[in-house]
């Protein structure tokens, strides 16, 4: 398929300020204690259902997956920006990582016992959000579990021309309603099972949200056969 026009606004942006980013943006043991715990909790629902390795979407520098490692999750990191894997891959050789879109992941079906998106879907036009969650269910495992974190607001669309330090950026940020990503995770064919909403503090500038999905489990039938 033809790669998504937006995508090469996202990659050259994200290349720009790859180190700016690795430097002003916190690491997981700096967030919030909420923050933290979501983290916490997807790592032990994963980690206790071991159907498969955990795949950190739009890890960036790979501050997220290695924390998802050190919690005994089996977990890589694909991010859309070279530069951003080439930082995560220094910062944490022992680790995989690869150059990848999320509208076209670099994944086999039903593999992935988890997938963490957080604060990485965000840029992804509201009308592709559909492909990218549908990867996102074509990847996981039957019974694996999606989170998806990320900003949220009324359905504005923010345009920066600067970002991390001053370095131009020419992405969008779409921040949709919490509501309407449900609405788009389970016409997927996922199924959400938890959400969390962290209203605006010292430190954060927007709304986020976390959303807590399943993908349904195989439903053994009485020839034996699976549906």
């Amino acid at each position: 398929m033809t790669e998504p026009s937006y995508l090469a606004a996202v990659r050259e942006s994200y290349d720009t300020v790859a180190a700016a980013y690795a430097e002003q943006v916190k690491s997981p043991a700096e967030l919030d204690p909420l923050s933290r715990a979501v983290l916490a909790a997807f790592a032990e629902i994963v980690r206790e259902a071991e159907l498969g390795p955990v795949g950190d979407l739009g890890c960036g520098p790979g501050f997220v997956t290695a924390h998802l490692a050190g919690l005994g999750v089996p977990a890589f990191g694909v991010d859309l920006s070279p530069r951003m894997v080439e930082l995560a891959r220094r910062a944490h050789p022992d680790l995989a990582f690869t150059v990848g879109s999320m509208t076209a992941l670099p994944i086999e079906d039903d593999t992935l016992g988890g997938i963490l998106a957080y604060y990485s879907t965000h840029h992804t036009p509201p009308d592709l959000l559909p492909l990218v969650y549908a990867e996102f269910h074509r990847t996981l495992a039957p019974g694996g579990c999606l989170m998806l974190a990320g900003h949220v607001g009324d359905g504005e669309c923010v345009r920066p021309t600067q970002a991390y330090g001053g370095h131009p950026v020419s992405y969008e940020s779409h921040l949709l309603p919490v509501e309407r990503l449900v609405e788009l995770v389970e016409g997927a064919g996922l199924v959400v099972t938890a959400r969390v909403v962290l209203e605006p503090e010292e430190g954060r500038k927007r709304r986020g949200a976390a959303l807590v999905v399943g993908k349904p489990a195989r439903i053994a039938t009485p020839g034996g056969d699976t549906a």
